[in-house]
């Protein structure tokens, strides 16, 4: 249910207060953008931290989360710190998103569609 707040919490801020048939129509095609982009960022996330080495059996020999885990124990002296970086993408990678981390990736990928959706109209536009 939080997860449906958050969306329509975003999607609202979306729109403008102007009112038009153009800017209508540009109000519903920037939603598209932002519902599409957080769908794909929901559905990405995991597939990524489990692509760097952040796996339900712990970190991968040799992959990118286990270079980030010995940065990190270098760092803090021998251990890696609870709440940090590599600790919280290794527990995405066992456990998956919780409610607050999907509502954080919503909201990332929700603000990454809109801007890509910015940035292929201004080059339509220069065209």
């Amino acid at each position: 249910m939080l997860h449906l707040f958050y969306i329509v919490l975003i999607l609202s801020a979306s729109f403008s207060t102007v009112r038009g048939s153009s800017s209508s129509e540009s109000d519903w095609s920037t939603a598209a953008w932002m519902v599409g982009g957080a769908v794909a960022a929901v559905i990405a996330a995991p597939v990524v931290v489990a692509a760097a080495g952040f796996t339900g059996a712990g970190i991968a020999a040799g992959s990118l989360g286990a270079q980030m885990m010995s940065v990190a124990a270098v760092a803090n002296g021998g251990g890696v710190a609870a709440g940090g970086v590599v600790a919280t993408l290794q527990s995405v990678g066992a456990a998956g998103l919780s409610a607050y981390g999907t509502a954080v990736v919503t909201s990332i990928g929700a603000v990454a569609g809109s801007a890509v959706k910015s940035i292929l109209q201004n080059s339509e536009d220069e065209l």
